[in-house]
């Protein structure tokens, strides 16, 4: 028994802070979570008595998908899934850091951050992550940490965000006074993870899982994004948000992933800009047999994708503002049918006998239809993985039924978390 973690979680204020983070339905069950991080921590490094305890959610994308990385608007939100740490400072210039349920442990000497040839995984994450934090003039150290996570791997939930933005968050509070935002910790994971790790990511992710709540974000300007916290959640309102994996299959992702900003770049580049954001539908019209014959028709497709999704965020945003729920559920219900028809990432041409996403969307476009009510679509990168449902909370258990039934697959129930990336030693 560890008195000094007792007598922490125990307290009055870390209950209600879990119960912020988790609900109240949650609280025993995730102090169990971080008991067993600091247990973890005890049987691999020793001493505890300087623990502290991180959190870094996971996310959802609700409107937006594929246009962060052309400069675009996206609405998202932090869920209740996340990445834990129980975690200490150390003077050996070292990051040392296990995770439960993976083997071996990462060891990261802070006097090497260059790339590493073949490195993956954790490791070059954390190594790319230290490597930001110099470049951008924060201080690091070391510090070994013992790493637990809910957040569903290949689900679009952003398990890798999520460890990324743990990772900065310990660092941030361990040697830079707390004082790295959200903005910035998005900045560094976006840049581990396209660098180290060769994931061409935007920084929607990053940003959903560091900075907390609902929120709108305009990436016009990608260095200084612009974001809003919008009011209103789905559960007040009567739904339920279900992210439904499909089993889809677990081939290597990132040249599908990455076809999607490099045709769309291609596409704004014929006109002398960069991206997408810079151009209108007329703009390309005017010259879509040009188009079509250099960068061809998918690519278009893609454009003209980005374009109108861009403008769907912002009705999103605005329905939601004024509670017009019906309206939102029919953006979201476009952004799939956009996503399917348009944006084509839905399933891999490789592997076309598998599509367990358009399968999954079918069987509940159909449980949809019957109920009249809800909404769904791809959740975030596509090809494989998982889609999102919106349902009234009274059809999720006869849903789950359904999809057990016929894809013989897990839903899960999300909810949004106001707390983004966060030191819970802090707040106590």
């Amino acid at each position: 028994m560890n008195d000094q973690f007792e007598q922490l979680f125990d307290s009055a204020q870390a209950q209600q802070l879990l119960d912020q983070m988790y609900g109240s339905e949650e609280r025993e069950r995730q102090i169990d979570r971080y008991r067993r991080c600091m247990e973890g921590y005890s049987a691999q490094y020793g001493n505890t008595e300087s623990l502290k305890y991180f959190s870094a959610p996971g996310r959802t994308e609700i409107g937006g998908n594929h246009t962060d990385h052309n400069n675009g608007k996206v609405l998202a939100a932090s869920i209740q899934l996340d990445t834990i740490a129980a975690a200490a400072a150390v003077d050996t210039g070292v990051i040392s850091v296990i995770s439960e349920g993976y083997p071996g442990m990462s060891v990261i000497n802070l006097d090497d951050l260059e790339p590493q040839s073949g490195e993956g995984g954790t490791a070059a994450l954390i190594r790319g992550i230290a490597h930001g934090f110099q470049q951008h003039g924060y201080r690091i150290g070391g510090f070994n940490a013992n790493v637990s996570s809910n957040v569903l791997p290949a689900s679009g939930l952003s398990s890798s965000a999520s460890f990324e933005v743990l990772i900065c968050q310990i660092l941030s509070t361990f040697y830079n006074n707390e004082e790295m935002d959200a903005v910035m910790m998005s900045r560094i994971g976006k840049y581990a993870e396209n660098l180290y790790w060769n994931k061409p990511s935007g920084m929607l992710d990053q940003m959903a899982c560091s900075h907390g709540g609902m929120i709108t974000i305009d990436f016009k300007e990608p260095a200084e994004p612009q974001i809003e916290r919008i009011p209103g959640t789905f559960e007040a309102a009567g739904y339920s948000l279900v992210i439904v994996s499909t089993g889809g299959n677990h081939a290597d992702l990132t040249k599908d992933y990455a076809s999607i900003p490099n045709e769309m770049r291609a596409v704004a580049q014929a006109f002398g800009v960069e991206v997408c954001r810079d151009l209108t539908a007329e703009m390309i019209y005017g010259r879509l047999a040009e188009l079509r014959e250099t960068t061809g028709d998918r690519a278009v497709l893609r454009a003209l994708h980005y374009l109108d999704e861009n403008d769907r965020v912002g009705r999103q945003v605005e329905a939601i503002k004024a509670g017009e729920w019906q309206n939102v559920l029919k953006y979201i219900t476009a952004s799939g049918n956009s996503s399917w028809k348009w944006l084509q990432n839905i399933y891999q041409e490789s592997v076309s006998r598998e599509q367990g996403i358009a399968l999954t969307l079918a069987i509940t476009e159909r449980f949809i239809d019957r109920i009249g009510d809800g909404a769904c679509r791809v959740h975030g990168g596509g090809f494989a993985g998982v889609i999102l449902a919106v349902l009234p909370h009274a059809a999720v258990a006869e849903y789950r039924e359904l999809i057990a039934r016929t894809a013989g697959t897990e839903l899960f129930k999300i909810r949004v978390r106001e707390i983004g990336a966060v030191c819970l030693n802090t707040l106590l």
